[in-house]
């Protein structure tokens, strides 16, 4: 089969790679928390305090030279007193159970389960989830280690991959080493699990292709797109997972391939998804460091494409909040801000008034995208940053 021409791009630079923290490491941030607070109320006869970054988007900033939202250094301080008391009790029942349940156990457990067993906490037990969902986040942000290297695994799906990819994993009972050609699951596609900082790679692919759509991404699977293109195909399937940017993230940076983004044509697949996926969010600006794919660029959908593939009739008035969102990232988004390309790109969106899907290159034959439109743009090489 004949195969398109290699991406056509200037070489993008190298970003730095967050080293993943060890076991031993986590347990060891954990124990100067502990360590802290035990000198405050025995030796200086201090009430103890616990102080974590601010997670909000007052607190964040674009730096081009990580290429991430970036968390800045204001700070918010717990300190132990009757108002606090409870919630003091519990950072430090959490971060114990995560040491001493977790860590030193090489164990695992979702953010439900945790929920579930501070019912054995006494009077320090979470009321609701959402209690213990909102601590994890601070204890994640003040020890700077991503909750999946602290053993918490996600509930949602990690992605799925296709193409030429050798995924090397290991039985957690034995240790044995298994490998995954992600070339020979049949129809199907190998499914991203919850936690990826042990696997590692073997490719001879040319670039990587990230899909926003299950939809598209079931049609490039079935007639074998990544044979054509010589490309790894990842499915997003909307905003991706924590697991799947950080595989997508962890596979860029062993393999040193380019990452390339298709999504719908829509300020929901410009703002939310390609940029959570290129640069993080500002909610989780604490851990973008590892979930951020600098290397990302945007293939399309572009409002552009809307005139070049004569798509007038295959688009959708945009709705109330896709103008805003649209307006409110012109007015605030500092990744957005940053690139004139995108604010180009969005005022024109808002100026035509339309949506555009990925399915609406089906207008020209089902298999328009993959036989025509994606072999264009490849040969072409102009992507948004």
């Amino acid at each position: 089969m004949e195969r398109d021409e290699p991406v056509s791009t200037a070489p993008h630079k190298k970003h730095r790679r967050p080293a993943p923290a060890s076991r031993e490491d986590a347990a060891r941030r954990i124990l100067e928390v502990a360590q802290r607070v035990y000198r405050d109320i025995v030796r200086s006869h201090k009430k103890p305090a616990l102080q974590f970054p601010v997670r909000a988007l007052s607190n964040v900033a674009y730096d081009p030279r990580v290429g991430y939202l970036k968390i800045q250094d204001r700070r918010v301080t717990r300190t132990l007193s009757y108002n606090t008391v409870k919630t003091f009790a519990q950072s430090m029942r959490l971060l114990a159970t995560t040491k001493n349940d977790l860590l030193d156990r090489n164990d695992i457990a979702g953010k439900r389960e945790v929920y579930y067993n501070s019912k054995s906490w006494g009077q320090c037990r979470f009321d609701d989830q959402t209690e213990s969902d909102a601590l994890l986040d601070d204890i994640e942000a003040m020890l700077g280690i991503n909750r999946e290297q602290l053993g918490y695994i996600p509930e949602e799906r990690g992605g799925e991959v296709c193409g030429p990819l050798v995924v090397v994993e290991r039985d957690p009972v034995s240790g044995r080493r298994i490998e995954i050609d992600c070339t020979r699951l049949g129809t199907g596609a190998w499914s991203i699990p919850s936690r990826v900082e042990h696997l590692q790679f073997h490719t001879q692919a040319d670039f990587v292709l990230v899909v926003e759509t299950a939809s598209l991404f079931q049609r490039l699977v079935h007639h074998r797109y990544y044979l054509k293109a010589n490309c790894i195909l990842i499915s997003m399937s909307g905003v991706p997972t924590r697991a799947c940017r950080r595989f997508i993230r962890r596979l860029a940076d062993a393999s040193g391939l380019d990452v390339l983004a298709f999504t719908d044509g829509d300020p929901y697949g410009y703002c939310n998804i390609y940029r959570t996926l290129k640069v993080g969010s500002g909610q989780a600006a604490h851990i973008n460091r590892f979930f951020c794919v600098p290397q990302a660029r945007f293939l399309g959908v572009t409002p552009w494409d809307i005139g070049d593939y004569d798509l007038q009739d295959a688009t959708h008035p945009l709705e109330g909040v896709d103008i805003k969102r649209a307006k409110d990232a012109l007015k605030n988004d500092p990744f957005i801000r940053h690139h004139p390309r995108w604010q180009e790109a969005l005022r024109l969106l808002l100026k035509l008034g339309v949506r555009v899907e990925q399915q609406a290159f089906a207008k020209h034959g089902l298999n328009f995208v993959l036989d025509t439109y994606l072999p264009q743009k490849l040969r072409k090489g102009d992507f948004l940053p």
